[in-house]
């Protein structure tokens, strides 16, 4: 795959001059753990189905990373080569980016929740040579939907399968069969390999699809710079160390999890634990046996935490802190959780091109965490622009722009869309006011995405689906608030003459377009017609006061 990752080489030197890019892969952090901490829990994965639970030492971690990187390359893998993983929170995960960077690939995260229709697209995009899937989870079989893609995908020469066994012997195509079983590692040519394709610090090391309003989804490219120049300066702000013990439930195939549950750990020679489903009283065991300290997830994560140590009774002493990113933090929520839980609860705003780009402090007053969404890191600068692009004074709302250390290297062969002016700033699509300390406050979106339970809802998609409906003559789908998730999506519908819609015809026709359960609306209303503009453009401003009109 030739990345057109534009949007890194201009300010190279400047971010090198202020210290700002420190020319570290995470390559030289797994050497530097394996040197310093060898025999350091390294990680730890519970699969809560089962209760499998899995460790690895550095020292083991290193091993088994370049066993796989080799047999990534017996399937032909190769430098700039991407290599797909729609994985849950399992061990496999971490250890194949781990492989993939030994030898130079490209890692594509996917989330586990898509099926045929983003898969597709995805795949074909970004090139993929090598997709790595489970057999069966949460009662879906996997293996099956990827081969069925395969035939229509001719860069994918392989399909690997996590757990694809037969009366209990791997099979061919699987993990353990091709990746982790054979001892790789020890081959005559090991070495040479695993030395002599290492990435640089500016090459593509991560390709993470984002859903945004164009109505397909865009490839965000990352290095080794730009996400380390972001996770350095986070994991400073939370005084984080080498001490710490950091549990993921949130998935690794988000930034969240990927940027603060994968690689986070390893840069500061702690430990990390991952939960492949999310289950609070799971959590809170896994927080009690292993001691964790500190986590990030969404809102609904720490509803359900709070709520889950109130109910059992049961402290949760270690974990220090709580950082919620995705949604805003109710204030009451905040309050409850702070009783419940102890931890500090902390506000951050982020995106996957930029990865945090504000946080709350440890040392705000609580209301903080609940009223702005923090201020900038390190290195990164913030902006609330209005119409001619000039600043706006505090606590006027306008356009949020982002120049960031962190910012990505553009979206995969869709530079047109880079959104990044010649000076570096990004617009984020993101409505926002900065108050007199510097403190920001998202006010809403200027692109359509609705954010439910901290995954994006890719709404020009869904409309465009809901568009070729018989029976539909218009539709719009707006957010409605909802007190675990977030947003919820409603879907706002004009028929055709004498025809009739509802609910579970919607939700029916969607399926049948193998649109991610996620994605699909949750409420529906008929209109007889929608609120337009002179020019014919919804006005969904009018709709959401509508419904909130109709809730109250």
């Amino acid at each position: 795959m030739e990345f057109d990752a534009v949007l890194i080489p201009p300010r190279r030197a400047a971010s090198i001059a202020q210290g700002l890019w420190h020319d570290r892969t995470i390559n030289d952090e797994l050497d530097a753990c394996v040197a310093e901490c060898p025999d350091k829990i390294a990680l730890v994965a519970r699969q809560v189905e089962d209760g499998a639970t899995t460790r690895f030492t550095y020292r083991e971690m290193a091993t088994m990373t370049d066993r796989i990187a080799v047999g990534l390359t017996r399937l032909g893998v190769g430098r700039n080569d991407v290599v797909s993983l729609q994985l849950p929170n399992w061990w496999q995960f971490t250890l194949t980016y781990l492989a993939c960077s030994r030898i130079g690939a490209v890692l594509n995260p996917l989330m586990h929740i898509f099926r045929e229709r983003e898969l597709s697209f995805m795949l074909k995009h970004g090139g993929s040579k090598v997709l790595v899937v489970p057999g069966r989870f949460r009662g879906f079989d996997f293996e099956q939907m990827a081969d069925g893609l395969k035939a229509s995908l001719p860069e994918l020469q392989h399909v690997v399968v996590v757990g694809g066994e037969t009366n209990g012997q791997p099979n061919a195509n699987s993990f353990e069969a091709l990746l982790s079983g054979p001892h790789w590692e020890l081959e005559s040519d090991a070495q040479a390999i695993l030395m002599g394709n290492r990435p640089g610090p500016d090459d593509v090391t991560q390709l993470l699809y984002t859903s945004g309003t164009t109505g397909e989804p865009k490839g965000v490219m990352h290095s080794a710079n730009t996400l380390m120049s972001n996770i350095l300066p986070y994991a400073s702000a939370m005084r984080l160390g080498r001490d710490d013990v950091v549990l993921m439930a949130s998935p690794m195939a988000h930034q969240t999890g990927f940027m603060y549950g994968l690689m986070m750990p390893i840069v500061l020679r702690a430990s990390a634990v991952l939960q492949d489903i999310w289950q609070p009283n799971a959590a809170i065991e896994l927080i009690h046996s292993e001691r964790v300290s500190f986590t990030m997830a969404s809102t609904v994560f720490l509803t359900d935490l709070a709520n889950a140590v109130t109910e059992a009774g049961h402290a949760v002493p270690t974990l220090r802190t709580f950082l919620c990113a995705g949604a805003p933090i109710p204030g009451p929520l905040v309050e409850h959780a702070r009783k419940a839980i102890g931890a500090k609860i902390v506000s951050a705003w982020g995106m996957t091109e930029l990865g945090a780009v504000t946080l709350t402090q440890l040392d705000d007053d609580d209301d903080r965490a609940f009223t702005t969404d923090g201020c900038p890191l390190p290195g990164v600068e913030v902006r609330v622009v209005g119409d001619n692009d000039a600043p706006l004074p505090a606590g006027s709302i306008g356009r949020l722009v982002v120049r960031s250390c962190s910012n990505f290297g553009g979206y995969l062969n869709r530079a047109h869309l880079n959104a990044t002016d010649a000076e570096g700033w990004l617009d984020t699509g993101d409505l926002a006011h900065i108050d007199e300390r510097g403190y920001i406050r998202i006010d809403g979106r200027s692109k359509d995405v609705i954010i439910r339970g901290g995954e994006n809802i890719p709404v020009v998609e869904i409309e465009a689906l809901l568009y070729r409906h018989p029976a539909i003559a218009a539709a719009a789908i707006v957010a409605y608030p909802d007190e675990r998730l977030g947003e919820r999506a409603c879907a706002v519908i004009v028929t055709k003459p004498g025809e009739a819609i509802d609910l579970p015809a919607i939700v029916d026709f969607l399926k049948s377009h193998k649109v991610a359960v996620q994605y699909i609306p949750e409420r529906v209303i008929v209109r007889d017609s929608l609120p337009t503009t002179p020019s014919g453009k919804v006005q969904k401003f009018k709709l959401r006061e509508n419904l909130r009109d109709v809730d109250d």
